[in-house]
């Protein structure tokens, strides 16, 4: 089943076109990864998908549903959530606390309950903790739940970040640039922990540049250049397309997904 595709997607930033004429289909429960040279429209595609832009033209589905325009909040109640290349972290509040904020969609009672103290209120800061925690188990970070987030070392301030857009119970996942400064140990654990995801039934699509993580966790990936579709299939197929090498990995970069794969 296909659980977001994306038809003809075109934006343009001070008549420069960013995006122009993207297609793409991703199914259930797959990895599936957008990859490209700096410029090529891999973030400007991702904010497209979840909302922060909206299409000059194009139209995008969720789950077969047009959902074209949504703004974030409308798309995290329909199942998508996703995190940024940059750190987007509370670092004055622990790291149970971080996730928590993730679950405020599925939270129901208002001011007037938290002023006067209702049952409610206290029944559901409890199921907002449980449900952070076990997002928080997810990613290997149960232990480290009462500790301040800024005390966690980069890798597990990335897996923090997964966490949290996990508390949102998405049915799909958005990761932009996962490994993006981590450490070879750092990266392993997050290629652990998307796989552990994928076998619960999320679908992950992901922006990075790390190809040895592209290519041992991906289903199937989708090269940008310059905005457009350069070639899409399995990690086999793009690693091997004279297209891909030449415009984005290089003979060097090549012989890491080579290796990566084999």
């Amino acid at each position: 089943m296909t659980i977001l595709s994306a038809s003809q997607l075109a934006i343009s930033f001070g008549g420069v076109r960013a995006v122009d004429g993207v297609s793409l289909a991703v199914e259930r429960g797959e990895v599936y990864s957008i990859i490209g040279p700096n410029g090529s429209g891999k973030t400007t595609l991702f904010n497209l998908i979840s909302g922060i832009y909206v299409p000059t033209t194009g139209t995008i589905r969720l789950a077969g549903e047009n959902v074209t325009g949504l703004v974030p909040e409308q798309l995290a109640r329909r199942g998508l959530s996703r995190t940024f290349q940059n750190l987007q972290i509370f670092f004055r509040m622990s790291v149970l606390e971080n996730v928590m904020v993730g679950r405020h969609r599925h939270e129901k009672t208002g001011i007037f309950a938290d002023l006067l103290h209702w049952p409610s209120v206290a029944r559901q800061n409890r199921q907002t903790r449980e449900a952070a925690m076990a997002a928080l188990a997810r990613v290997g970070l149960a232990e480290a739940a009462e500790r301040p987030a800024a005390a966690l070392p980069y890798g597990a301030l990335k897996r923090l970040e997964i966490a949290r857009a996990l508390a949102s119970e998405p049915v799909l996942l958005l990761l932009d640039e996962p490994a993006a400064g981590c450490n070879p140990v750092e990266t392993q654990e997050l290629d652990r922990v998307i796989r552990s995801l994928t076998n619960e039934g999320i679908t992950v699509v992901l922006v990075e540049h790390d190809m040895r993580l592209v290519m041992n966790i991906s289903d199937r990936v989708h090269v940008l250049a310059s905005g457009r579709t350069l070639a899409h299939g399995t990690p086999l197929e793009v690693r091997s397309d004279p297209a891909v090498i030449e415009a984005y990995l290089g003979t060097h970069g090549s012989e890491e997904a080579a290796r990566a794969i084999g």
